[in-house]
């Protein structure tokens, strides 16, 4: 039974589509108010603007897609969704392995016309929550700024910062909702809000790591920002065979070496690599990876060192060929999960074999310490401090890969085969709609207090969704980042 049809069954509230609700007078009533486009089925336009990052969520049929051009259009589509009872999705980048970013009978406001990217003289950046890295991080370099994000060039601004905001410079200056000043936030009740450490404090806090979604819909950030430098890179491939050996090795390398050194380390049945930057003289860089060489016992295949400005770096860690020129509609299907590491694992074999054994997965480890463990567990909702690395496992989800359910399937030996170092958590950046208690692995300690803010700022449950912190109300269903 599909989820229309259940909330038929069940006596609850028409969804839009269904028994002509809500009735047309009304959808025509919202588009002459709106300063954006309304896209409804049928008309010109919204076979595109439906659609999101991932393929696998092409037959979702939206009511409406809002392309709101303005906060009063964010405030009009809350109400609207309210009212009616209909579920809304907030879209930025449309990355979210769940299709949270879309969802069937309701409103998607699509926050793309938010992308305004300001820097101010005092090098503090006003980014529009539709804003998607790649911009940001030119905008921010022509005026000698960097912000510590991820490398993506396609994903939103929105849901990297509000899940914590993992990056390849992040072990010297921090996650990227460390560097968040306020944000301007639409509540449930329509409102908009503008949310710092002085104002509101308690929603400002729950906004620097507690998810996209959850406490409404997030039009626009101030962040602190950081001088840009030339960056080291390094890129080093070992043969197959010696993956365990670096996995060893890694754990015990990264977290004593200098805030400067960030790496990431992908691990397939074919593949052991490791890449990263380096903010310091590539001579020390040099020194530290002939360090971890020796601790391997194999020489690399391929070894390759560079010194670059910062934006030909950032480019040399994203997968996805986003830049001008490039086929900058290019949408993907493969899906996602996450654990941390927790502590160095006893059995480096042991995990190494869990993590290979499906030719279909790819685990990339990213690593955490440094600047990241110098923030309190409970000073943000983000709760993997002390982690030593966030492990994202990655499978296919084309038909040929056994689509979206059989990547699932997969992804979840990996996810629940892992030992105790690896605990029961995840990164909610990596959403997965089948993670073993999701609140706590997600947030931890924190889940609790975020709760708490929900219910203070959604007492209705209007942002409920699947793994939101809302409590849920029937048919209703906001999410995304």
């Amino acid at each position: 039974m599909d989820r229309r049809t259940f909330l038929r069954v069940s006596g609850a509230v028409p969804v839009a589509g269904l028994a002509g609700w809500p009735p047309p007078d009304d959808w025509e009533r919202l588009r002459a108010r709106l300063a954006g486009p309304l896209f409804r089925p049928g008309d010109p336009g919204y076979a595109d603007a439906k659609l999101v990052f991932f393929t696998m969520y092409d037959d979702r049929v939206p009511a409406a897609v809002v392309g709101a051009g303005c906060v009063e259009d964010v405030q009009l589509a809350v109400a609207f969704a309210a009212r009616h009872r209909l579920p809304v999705a907030a879209r930025s980048g449309g990355h979210s392995y769940p299709g949270y970013s879309t969802v069937d009978g309701g409103i998607v406001v699509d926050l793309s016309r938010f992308s305004g990217i300001e820097v101010r003289p005092d090098g503090r950046a006003v980014i529009g929550a539709g804003a998607k890295l790649g911009p940001i991080a030119t905008t921010l370099a022509a005026a000698g700024r960097v912000l510590p994000a991820g490398s993506c060039d396609t994903v939103g601004i929105a849901g990297l910062a509000l899940g914590g905001g993992v990056g390849v410079l992040d072990r010297k200056y921090g996650l990227t909702c460390d560097h968040l000043e306020a944000a301007r936030i639409v509540t449930a009740e329509g409102r908009v809000r503008t949310v710092s450490a002085a104002a509101e404090p308690d929603l400002f806090w729950a906004l620097r790591g507690g998810g996209g979604g959850n406490f409404g819909i997030v039009t626009g950030f101030t962040f602190r920002t950081v001088p840009i430098a030339d960056v080291a890179t390094f890129d080093l491939k070992f043969p197959a065979d010696a993956r365990t050996a670096l996995f060893a090795a890694w754990q015990e390398w990264q977290p004593a070496a200098p805030d400067e050194l960030w790496s990431g380390m992908g691990l397939a049945w074919n593949e052991a690599s490791l890449g990263g930057t380096f903010l310091g003289p590539r001579a020390r860089m040099h020194e530290l990876l002939e360090d971890l060489v020796r601790r391997v016992g194999t020489q690399p295949v391929e070894w390759h060192e560079a010194v670059q400005d910062h934006l030909t770096a950032m480019r040399t860690f994203d997968d996805h060929d986003s830049r001008p020129g490039a086929a900058a509609a290019a949408r993907y299907a493969y899906t996602g999960t996450s654990r941390m590491l927790t502590r160095p694992a006893e059995d480096p074999a042991a995990v190494v074999e869990v993590l290979t054994r499906d030719p279909g997965v790819r685990t990339i480890v990213d690593s955490g310490g440094g600047a990241i463990a110098r923030v309190g567990v409970r000073e943000t909702p983000f709760p993997h401090r002390r982690a030593l690395a966030s492990l994202q496992f990655l499978h296919g989800a084309e038909p040929a890969d056994g689509g979206l359910a059989g990547a699932r399937r997969s992804l979840a030996v990996v996810r629940d085969g892992l030992g105790p170092e690896f605990g029961t958590t995840g990164y909610v950046n990596y959403l997965d709609p089948e993670m073993p208690d999701w609140a706590h692995a997600y947030y931890g300690v924190n889940a609790e207090r975020l709760r708490a803010v929900a219910r203070k700022y959604d007492p209705r449950g209007i942002f409920a969704f699947p793994q939101g912190l809302s409590a849920a109300r029937s048919t209703v269903h906001i999410g995304g980042t």
